[in-house]
């Protein structure tokens, strides 16, 4: 089965207020507990976290993870293609971010999208 999430901007950022980072673990914040301001998470710390990701403000490293991955490709959407079609075949899920100018993806673990609210069920 193939995960793939899409979440507008507002919501993506939403989300990423709502977690937290503690000693290398990404989290969903609870209410009632106290955070430090080094727990925030902003697309930086999250990408941490990814397996792979495409965005204009962050390097995703494309084609170092096409080498990783053992592919070749002619150009950076067909790169792309391959980095997901590799990572959704092992369970891992595609989170897509609609409302930017340019493509913004994250392939998550299966683990890590269900800790943090992505997968129900």
């Amino acid at each position: 089965m193939t995960n793939v999430i899409t979440l507008t901007a507002d919501t993506w950022e939403t989300f990423l207020a709502g977690l937290y980072e503690r000693d290398d673990r990404l989290d969903l914040r609870r209410d009632g507990e106290t955070y430090a301001k080094d727990e925030v998470v902003d697309a930086w710390v999250m990408s941490g976290h990814a397996e792979a990701l495409r965005s204009a403000d962050l390097d995703g490293d494309v084609w170092g993870t096409l080498e990783d991955i053992e592919e070749e490709a002619p150009d950076e959407e067909a790169a792309w293609a391959k980095i997901t079609a590799f990572y959704l075949e092992r369970g891992c899920v595609l989170l897509r971010v609609d409302g930017y100018e340019e493509p913004e993806e994250w392939i998550l673990g299966e683990g890590l999208a269900r800790r943090l609210g992505l997968l129900t069920s």
